[in-house]
């Protein structure tokens, strides 16, 4: 059994109940703008998201990862780097992942290469998109992920492009993997 991380933590509750439907954004009226950025110096990762949509919440804080929930109350963004302390592969977390946050989900891309990987699927009335990097040889997981309505899929998947162009997986303090 894999020691649990606080990414899956992350993940998992946002699956099991943080969520809360509150109504839908006109997605031909929301516009991707007002960016801001997630920067972690502990682990080096940095995350740009649109402010627009997005807003932190309370109380977070960004050593221990950041969830950041849609003004509209219909979606979150969490984003986390943490130690693999439990010395897991890509495979494994992968697996462990699928089984624990998106089990009875309807898996729609997942790529997998060799430092990183993607689930990306729904479940119910809800859509995630989840990216997972292994970086400093497997000793840090960097992992985001986005659950929204799938109604508002044309207004996320949007979303999701842009954070993932800006995405940069940590390192470490210095870059190096210390």
């Amino acid at each position: 059994m894999l020691r649990a991380s606080m990414g899956k933590v992350i993940a998992g509750l946002i699956l099991l109940g943080l969520l809360t439907v509150s109504g839908e954004a006109a997605a031909g009226s929301v516009k991707l703008k007002d960016w801001s950025t997630i920067e972690n110096e502990r682990f080096g990762f940095l995350l740009a998201y649109p402010g627009s949509i997005f807003a932190p919440r309370e109380g977070a804080s960004p050593e221990e990862g950041t969830v950041l929930v849609s003004r509209d109350g219909s979606a979150r963004l969490a984003v986390a780097t943490f130690e693999n302390e439990g010395e897991a592969t890509l495979e494994e977390y992968r697996d462990q992942i699928l089984s624990e946050n998106y089990s009875g989900a309807t898996i729609d891309y997942a790529p997998v290469k060799k430092k990183w990987f993607v689930v990306s699927g729904t479940r119910g009335e809800m859509h995630f998109y989840e990216r997972v990097s292994f970086t400093c040889g497997g000793k840090l997981i960097n992992s985001w992920a986005l659950l929204y309505p799938a109604a508002e899929r044309r207004l996320y998947d949007r979303v999701v492009e842009a954070i993932a162009e800006s995405y940069t997986p940590g390192a470490g303090r210095t870059g190096e993997c210390d």
